[in-house]
């Protein structure tokens, strides 16, 4: 695309994922109220769980994500880093996970601009060598996304060079077709639980990633 277009196709897109989004939210209304029942009689705590993150021009805000680990969980800290991430992890919150439901409350971040529906995955505010590399492809540049091109080709286990290569990707394919066949590989994906580390340690996923 030139950059007349790209600008065209970026207010369409911003438009219909707010529409999208807003749709959506209110058709899922009873999927939140039920989760909602189910992580509150899980665990204490509150039912979202907010976190600094990357957003357009690495300007921060918070991500929304319905609470799947215990409060005395460390901050600002991926799963898969944390020594023993199964003792984190509540019985509801695996379960979220697995289906990824946890992610569901993004859809206000996309509601409000914080982010759309495809586009790169925002960046945890500490994680400085994914923001570094992002630099490079311009990927810092547009509005982040509940799910990505990198999400669909490794998810958690990609290297961080490689996860920022493609997002630039995405940066130069992004269009509406593109975008399309992106959300639909994210069901693919979901259902398959294909590149999900969550609840393993950063030494297995080395592992993993050396004997392929």
């Amino acid at each position: 695309m030139d950059d007349g277009k790209v600008g065209i196709y970026r207010y369409f897109k911003r438009v219909i994922g707010f529409v999208i989004s807003l749709i959506g939210f209110i058709v899922l209304i009873p999927v939140f109220l039920i989760l909602i029942v189910c992580i509150k009689l899980d665990s204490k705590g509150p039912i979202l769980f907010k976190q600094r993150r990357i957003g357009l021009h690495k300007k921060e805000f918070n991500i929304l994500k319905f609470r799947t680990m215990k409060i005395d969980t460390p901050k600002d800290t991926p799963t898969h880093l944390l020594e023993n991430p199964d003792m984190y992890i509540t019985k509801v919150g695996k379960f979220l996970r697995k289906t990824s439901l946890d992610e569901l409350p993004q859809i206000i971040n996309i509601i409000k601009g914080d982010m759309c529906i495809v586009g790169p995955r925002p960046a945890l505010w500490n994680q400085y060598d994914l923001i570094e590399e992002r630099d490079k492809y311009g990927a810092n540049d547009i509005v982040p996304g509940l799910t990505g091109w990198a999400q669909i080709n490794g998810r958690d286990e990609l290297p961080i060079d490689v996860k920022a290569k493609l997002d630039g990707e995405y940066v130069k394919r992004c269009s509406f077709g593109f975008d399309v066949k992106c959300f639909f590989l994210t069901f693919v994906k979901v259902l398959k639980r294909d590149g999900v580390v969550e609840g393993k340690t950063k030494e297995q996923i080395v592992a993993k990633q050396t004997n392929e």
